[in-house]
């Protein structure tokens, strides 16, 4: 197998072929300025849900979906990269533990090697503070992990509200944030809902579109990932710890990248 070759091996996916809309993402560019670029309104599948705050850094084009099949892009990630093979291993979620508003409950969605680096998926959810004190904690504890929350200006805008943060990590890079919300009460989807974002899985645009994040409910056995040339991907969601949903995520072949997402059964 020679050294651009990449393997992959992840818990509960599959290969198959399927014709799909057609789908391109956009040519990514590769100098410029990194910023968070928040979202309001998604394209959701399913029935009709608060629009959720979603985060990417600049230099890519990502692709945002519910499982209508209509997209919503945005920018995305910085940087360049190179190395040698993929090797996908989702992990199970860690146990739930007692509340701690300064600490997230955190669960590690998927990892493997891409190029000779790791790169890893990680959910965060953080319980709701009860009052300023907590907030505070909170707040600061968000800042040292480079987080930042959805409308939350001050440590009092998180004051009985939860949070969730998805994150991407590849090699020496630090952690993004490419989906999260802040809210009272978040959003649990049900029935097909589902919410995916498309994304690079290194750091340079020849990676861009193969790593593709998504939410969808509990009872959801499968999901179908379907790339630029037909074939697809099937994923089995896993539950987060402290979360109301199921996550899953799909790793393109090299030389493909994302069309389309959906709830299998």
């Amino acid at each position: 197998m020679s050294a651009d070759r990449e393997s992959h091996d992840m818990n509960g996916m599959t290969d198959m072929t399927q014709t799909d809309i057609a789908f391109l993402l956009a040519d990514a560019a590769d100098e410029v300025e990194i910023g968070i670029a928040p979202v309001q309104a998604v394209i959701r599948g399913g029935r009709r849900r608060r629009a959720r705050r979603w985060a990417v850094a600049a230099a890519t084009t990502l692709v945002l979906t519910g499982s209508t099949g209509a997209t919503l892009a945005v920018t995305g990630l910085p940087g360049g990269g190179s190395g040698d093979r993929t090797a996908p291993v989702a992990i199970r979620p860690a146990l739930p533990r007692a509340r701690q508003v300064d600490e997230p409950q955190r669960t590690d969605l998927a990892s493997g090697l891409y190029r000779g680096k790791q790169w890893r998926v990680e959910l965060q959810v953080w319980d709701a503070p009860r009052d300023r004190t907590e907030a505070v904690r909170q707040y600061n504890a968000m800042k040292r992990l480079g987080l930042e929350a959805a409308q939350v200006h001050r440590a009092a805008d998180l004051i009985g509200k939860s949070s969730f943060f998805v994150t991407r990590a590849w090699g020496e890079h630090p952690q993004q944030q490419v989906m999260f919300n802040t809210a009272e009460t978040l959003d649990r989807p049900s029935g097909t809902d589902l919410e995916s974002i498309a994304t690079r899985l290194g750091w340079g645009p020849e990676s861009s579109g193969r790593l593709v994040i998504g939410e969808v409910a509990q009872t959801a056995g499968q999901v179908k990932c379907t790339w630029n040339d037909g074939t697809s991907t099937v994923a089995v969601p896993r539950a987060g710890v402290g979360a109301s949903s199921a996550w899953f995520v799909c790793v393109a072949p090299e030389g493909r990248h994302y069309r389309s997402a959906e709830v299998m059964r």
